[in-house]
């Protein structure tokens, strides 16, 4: 039996190894322990590559410092895996040291100042991932591939991808000439022209429902309605490649299938084994075709539970989810007018089988790479990935406007400056950020005339602003918000990523969310982007960093008829117990008092957020209404400080109840200038303050 080498037909970004939450904070952690271990002495003149004993110790002082979790069996093979994709994008080499890039990356993160330093206005770390991803590149067999500036090209040219163009299609694009035809199907994909085989076999059946079985068909339904062609174009191109070519006309003229038959067509890139599931299948599922065998319909069912991309096969062959059902109805229970239940001959059937098998893998690992994919293009904050779509932010979009061809030709070529710490410029003279050409772009792409780059600053903050708005319009209303609240106090932390982001920590989310419910009880009053110390990704979503500064939010808030203008600090935290009274109680009056005494402002106070309070931090905070706080050079506020301590179900109340922050003012106000004693303050003076509908 001939054999058939599986090649990669498309490319991904890093490594599904390292495919993790808190992305951005999980590898400027990994270059900081790196940049640790290195410098211990008994490493530095050690070497890594074919190293096992370096890469397992590696692997064990990553479990030293809480960053592994588990006991790997084979903790060199992790240690690879895990910092593979920092080489792939530059920032350490194949001896796991950091690269210049690596190291101004680590200087940032040290820092704690991620502002931006850039025309683009992207913060200073994202601005080094977006040179780094300009520069990286894949091998796709005989061919090199730059991911970002393929994407950039497509993007250009079509101004935007639906989420499935984005999975299932730009990463086919490994070859100039893939890319124009790719760009190309895209384009008639929209139009809805082109083959209507392919488009027959997933969209004929959209309208069935099964009364048994409504979520499946509504999950079905929405496969369908992303995938209209697109598997047409997916398996074009895996049939221009001759090992698809090779394998397909030798199954078709093979004699009898076996299982040997079934693994070495299938191709599977790890292990012929892995295919074994396939034999019954496909003989149950020809026996079913040519002898319209329905009693076999739930065996057929059962068969698809034990291939690894069963789920793609289920949503192709049946109408239902239900096995009752398929028990019930046996042939009805099929997606009938699917062309692979109505081939007529031996070779049609095979052949179909055959396309179907790895149109099937092709998507399930083109999902797999698309969530790896996104987490290293957002890195760069100049793509944003909305309401279902990919598209450039602003800036970046008129800063590569007109540079289509430039992008093309750039995208199938390698670099030898990966690992540098490089200009724009050093990558591409193309790429040199042109202010006149940004201001004139805005005017042609979005009609905004900018004259300096103060106007452009503005410009952008406006845009963002207004996309913040939606973006609290369209994902959190009152409800929505009450609910978080809820999660955070339950500590229900996989159903909140699944709700905001995997790009932070839940601490960091937690003030996410306080800041947009502030915003929304101030009556979204304010620059809520600048008060929020948070770093944001192009989408407006938070992120975490490994290094953090301050946790405050500071809301300034101009006079009105019900308060003066004041600052208000809002601290926020998950901590309970003593680890409340150890990590806040000091911080927090430090905070408060090192902003009177740098402003001047004697209106400032501040409003501490927790899901728990405990009895000896609110009496803390009491007990600064009495007392001055000492600063350097021994420079005290004239009067006390005014901290008032909120649990996080107050504020879900005041979200309840729609109480604006014109009414909180005064509440707060009589409760810090109230004499009642501790044990009773906050139950009388807040909670039952609070006014009920």
């Amino acid at each position: 039996m001939p054999h058939f080498p599986y090649k990669s037909y498309c490319w991904a970004v890093g490594t599904t190894s390292f495919r993790t939450v808190n992305f951005n904070v999980q590898i400027e952690r990994q270059l900081a322990l790196l940049d640790e271990f290195w410098a211990l002495p008994e490493n530095k003149n050690t070497t890594w590559e074919s190293n096992n004993a370096v890469q397992s110790k590696f692997y064990r002082f990553m479990q030293e410092k809480a960053f592994v979790d588990g006991n790997a069996p084979r903790p060199e093979k992790d240690a690879r895996q895990i910092t593979s994709g920092l080489v792939d994008i530059g920032l350490i080499n194949d001896e796991r040291r950091l690269s210049a890039a690596g190291k101004a990356l680590l200087r940032i993160s040290e820092n704690g100042d991620f502002s931006s330093d850039n025309l683009l206005q992207i913060s200073a770390d994202s601005f080094i991932y977006l040179k780094q991803l300009l520069k990286m590149s894949c091998r796709i067999d005989d061919d090199i591939v730059r991911p970002y500036a393929a994407m950039a090209y497509v993007l250009l040219q079509l101004g935007q991808l639906s989420d499935a163009e984005f999975t299932y299609l730009l990463p086919l694009c490994t070859t100039m000439e893939n890319t124009e035809r790719i760009v190309s199907a895209i384009r008639n994909l929209r139009r809805g022209v082109g083959s209507r085989a392919i488009q027959c076999e997933t969209c004929s059946t959209a309208s069935r429902e099964s009364q048994d079985s409504m979520r499946f068909q509504r999950s079905r339904s929405a496969y369908v309605s992303r995938n209209c062609y697109i598997d047409e174009i997916i398996v074009s191109r895996l049939m221009e490649m001759e090992n698809y070519t090779a394998a397909r006309d030798y199954f078709l003229s093979a004699g009898p299938v076996s299982e040997s038959t079934i693994m070495e067509i299938g191709m599977n890139r790890k292990s012929r084994n892995y295919d074994k599931p396939y034999y019954p299948f496909y003989k149950t599922l020809h026996n079913i075709v040519f002898e319209r065998d329905g009693a076999a319909m739930d065996t057929l069912y059962e068969q698809s539970m034990k291939i690894n991309i069963g789920k793609w096969w289920r949503q192709y062959l049946f109408n239902t989810s239900s096995i009752k059902t398929i028990k019930r109805q046996g042939l009805s229970a099929f997606n009938e007018n699917i062309p692979l239940l109505h081939a007529k001959t031996e070779s049609e059937f095979r052949r179909l089988f055959f396309e179907l098998l790895h149109l099937f893998k092709a998507k399930a690992t083109l999902a797999d790479y698309a969530d790896l994919n996104k987490r290293y293009f957002k890195t760069t904050d100049s793509v944003l990935f909305v309401d279902g779509t990919v598209k450039f932010d602003v800036l970046p979009h008129c800063w590569l406007h007109g540079h289509d061809k430039d992008l093309l030709g750039m995208a199938f070529e390698t670099t030898d400056n990966l690992a540098a710490d490089v200009d724009l410029s050093d990558i591409a003279d193309f790429l040199t950020i042109d202010e006149q050409r940004l201001h004139e772009n805005l005017k042609e792409l979005y009609d905004i005339v900018a004259a300096t780059a103060d106007d452009v600053r503005k410009v952008i903050h406006g845009e963002r602003y207004d996309r913040f708005n939606a973006l609290i319009d369209e994902r959190f209303d009152h409800a929505t918000l009450i609910d978080l609240l809820c999660k955070f106090e339950q500590r229900e932390d996989k159903a909140i990523r699944e709700m905001l982001t995997n790009n932070a920590d839940i601490p960091t989310m937690f003030e996410y969310v306080l800041g947009i419910a502030w915003y929304v009880i101030s009556d979204r009053r304010g620059d809520i982007l600048s008060y929020m110390n948070l770093s944001l990704e192009a989408d407006l979503l938070p992120r975490s960093h490994a290094t953090g500064g301050s946790a405050d939010i500071e809301y300034l808030y101009e006079e009105t008829p019900n308060y003066p203008a004041h600052c208000l600090l809002l601290e926020v935290t998950l901590a309970e117990s003593s680890n409340q009274r150890r990590m806040e109680m000091e911080p927090v009056s430090r905070h408060l008092g090192e902003y009177i005494l740098r402003t001047g402002s004697a209106n400032a106070y501040c409003v501490f957020i927790s899901t728990f309070l405990h009895p000896s931090v609110v009496g803390d905070f009491r007990s600064w209404k009495s007392r001055a706080y000492y600063g350097r050079d021994y420079a005290s506020t004239d009067v006390g400080l005014k901290i008032l301590p909120l649990a996080a179900a107050e504020i879900q109340t005041i979200l309840e109840n729609k109480i604006t922050y014109d009414r909180l003012y005064s509440i707060f106000e009589a409760a810090y200038h109230s004499d009642e004693p501790v044990p009773t303050w906050y139950k009388r003076k807040i909670v039952e303050a609070m006014p009920m509908e």
